[in-house]
């Protein structure tokens, strides 16, 4: 049982526009650039007055307080002034990932019940036929240019908007600007999505309360954002994760976010960090290890090695960090990956490594204010008996940044949130004294020959052969039976071929336990990714 050491407490009268935003304005730190996109800067002053004007044209199209504003945008300045004029207005954010499919899009735009959408033109145009409806209770579509890094994100739009759809810039230039509305603590702030890894995604609903809380004892006290501190993230900022690395979080210190709009390849966030000399990198492990490939071909191709030397930090989460990865990964770069474990549930990170504290392989431990335990799967309340260190059972999480419930699902609401607490469904087991350890979720696992199988376990085991620079692993039917399967991309040094597939093979037998070891071995050039950079395995199991 990992107990809390500390409780923060908000008024009940707690706007998180002013806690993130506005509060800086009074610290002085208004001529402070506080976005970055390419060679444009924004400053604190700059993003208030637009947030303002954001707040008063959301009043002016009929946008009441509590009700939701969509917010469907790639990584642009209007994001911030966007997200935290939303707040000002005392309405909701929602947030949806501008690259998924049309059906998507109209699905979310229906689910959240938004009375405003902020996207792309392309978005706009497909969505329109849904906003435009009679039935739709959207007032109002508002247009941004979906501009390259560096271009201005308030350029003129080239195609004409009527209707319901507004051009923002010109919009919020004529906007009267108010100030933030005076809102209750646990009002309804932000919807989180679920990464939908276990069925379609649903939202969270969560107060103001619980982004300041946990940006209180993890992003201050855990990890220690600094006011001088620069960021950049590899998930983009609809992403929960990343919108508070990379956008609450430094806002909330007086920081720098740095922002870039395109694709994050591994040559792009390689760009970015030299364009930026960011000093926090938000990052999940798929990328860790593509930076590490990326690094290898440069050194092969005579070039200069990548210097990351400016990065205080790099943070991991959204999926298992092998430990082979992390060690390679400060084998070469001598940089700290501070790998931790949260959820849309609790909005962010309650368990972590952290400076001066960091076990490779490991989740790190409980972050302050939160409480942990690892129960039995079948345990149905948290005060069941908590597993013997070592054991696996199902983690269990308590804290002040709890969702009130999943929206339009009661049902899986009362499987996962018993009053304070939250099942998580993911599988861990923790040791003496007091480190995570992820065994993957319940519901991935594996029976092979009669025999569980995890397939992280299988995973790691594979990350120590060098010639394995990703891999996943999942469960096929073949004749009736269940055997594993591993998608393995190769390293640059290797070359796929039979023989290295049976190599892998005796490897894993060599190191687990005989019938864990991956049956069928397929090379790919690379691993499917959902939209918050997991591994997507639904996918992996649908080619199968």
């Amino acid at each position: 049982m990992l107990r809390p050491t500390a409780v923060t407490a908000f008024p009940d009268d707690f706007s998180l526009a002013r806690y993130y935003l506005f509060d800086r304005l009074a610290e002085g730190l208004g001529g402070k650039v506080a976005v970055r996109f390419g060679d444009r800067g924004y400053t604190y002053d700059a993003i208030a007055i637009k947030a303002r004007k954001m707040a008063g044209l959301l009043a002016a199209h009929g946008v009441r307080r509590g009700e939701r504003v969509l917010i469907v945008l790639p990584d642009v300045p209007p994001f911030a002034w966007v997200f935290f004029g939303t707040l000002a207005r005392g309405a909701v954010v929602a947030m949806g990932n501008p690259q998924a499919t049309p059906e998507s899009l109209a699905t979310l735009v229906r689910y959240t019940r938004a009375t405003a959408v902020v996207t792309v033109p392309e978005v706009a145009v497909n969505l329109r036929a849904v906003v435009e409806t009679p039935e739709s209770e959207v007032l109002a579509m508002f247009v941004v240019p979906d501009a390259p890094t560096g271009a201005d994100p308030e350029q003129k739009l080239t195609q004409e908007v009527s209707g319901k759809l507004v051009e923002l810039a010109p919009a919020l230039e004529a906007a009267n600007a108010v100030e933030p509305t005076h809102v209750h603590r646990d009002e309804p702030a932000i919807w989180l999505f679920t990464s939908g890894s276990t069925g379609e995604p649903k939202a969270n609903v969560h107060t103001g309360r619980d982004f300041a809380f946990n940006t209180e004892v993890y992003a201050k006290k855990t990890v220690g954002y600094r006011r001088d501190d620069v960021t950049i993230s590899v998930p983009r900022l609809f992403f929960g994760y990343a919108t508070g690395t990379n956008l609450m979080f430094p806002f909330a210190v007086g920081a720098t976010a740095a922002l870039f709009s395109e694709r994050p390849t591994p040559e792009r966030v390689v760009s970015a960090i030299e364009m930026y000399r960011p000093t926090v990198v938000t990052n999940v492990p798929t990328m860790l290890g593509k930076i590490l490939e990326h690094d290898l071909e440069l050194t092969a191709a005579g070039k200069p090695p990548l210097d990351l030397s400016c990065v205080r930090f790099s943070l991991s989460a959204g999926e298992a960090l092998p430990e082979p990865l992390l060690r390679r990964w400060n084998e070469r770069f001598a940089s700290d990956v501070y790998d931790g474990i949260g959820s849309a549930e609790m909005f962010h990170i309650y368990a972590s490594n952290r400076p001066g504290d960091i076990k490779p392989g490991s989740l790190g431990k409980v972050v302050e204010g939160y409480e942990l335990r690892v129960l039995p799967e079948e345990a149905d309340g948290a005060g069941a008996t908590p597993c013997a260190p070592g054991e696996i059972g199902v983690l269990w999480v308590k804290g002040d940044s709890v969702s009130q419930g999943y929206w339009l699902d009661r049902d899986k609401s009362f499987r996962t949130f018993h009053g304070h607490w939250c099942r998580t469904g993911d599988l861990f087991r923790v040791d003496d004294e007091g480190y995570l350890y992820f065994a993957g979720r319940a519901d991935d696992l594996l029976k092979v020959g009669g025999q569980w199988v995890a397939p992280l376990e299988v995973e790691e085991c594979l990350l120590t052969h060098p010639a394995v620079a990703a891999v996943a692993v999942i469960g096929v039917e073949d004749e009736g039976l269940t055997k594993t399967k591993a998608f393995v991309v190769v390293r640059s040094t290797h070359s796929a071929a039979p023989e290295l597939a049976v190599e892998l093979q005796e490897h894993a037998r060599a190191r687990l336990t005989k019938y864990k070891y991956p049956r069928i071995v397929e090379f790919v050039d690379d691993l499917p990714k959902n939209d918050r950079g997991k591994v997507d395995k639904k996918a992996l199991r649908a080619r199968a």
